[in-house]
């Protein structure tokens, strides 16, 4: 007599944490949350006379989501001081090979030495075992 309301507490406990599970009878297709996104608002334009868009082109106040999200932590772009505009102005553009150009074995690079080369190749550490020595 004793048994049978323990069999049946643990039957509950059993369907209850059967429910807590993501497959059988409980799973259903739920739309993902994190991909929805918004619709630009419609807009009537003040000019009737515009031209049609092209057809395929982007809408032009259509922006991707990957570009809101920047805008929204960022802010846009920031404005440039003189002297970066400056520089900017005097460094010019890089070639649009440059990156298949760098990685080329043809292209001439400069020796830096045993030095450089033991500098890089030195083991990571905390510090503790660096020693300076000042010429004198």
């Amino acid at each position: 007599m004793r048994k049978i309301p323990a069999l049946f507490a643990l039957t509950g406990m059993a369907t209850m944490l059967a429910g807590c599970g993501s497959s059988g009878l409980f799973n259903r297709d739920r739309p993902d949350e994190f991909a929805v996104q918004r619709q630009a608002p419609l807009v009537i334009p003040p000019d009737f006379a515009l031209t049609p868009p092209a057809p395929g082109a982007p809408r032009p106040s259509d922006r991707t989501t990957a570009t809101q999200a920047q805008e929204a932590l960022f802010g846009g772009p920031a404005p440039r001081s003189e002297v970066e505009r400056a520089a900017g102005n005097r460094a010019g553009t890089a070639a649009a090979s440059i990156r298949s150009t760098v990685g080329d074995p043809a292209t001439n690079t400069v020796a830096k030495g045993d030095v450089t080369r033991d500098i890089i190749a030195a083991p990571q550490g905390d510090g503790r075992e660096a020693q300076a020595v000042i010429g004198g």
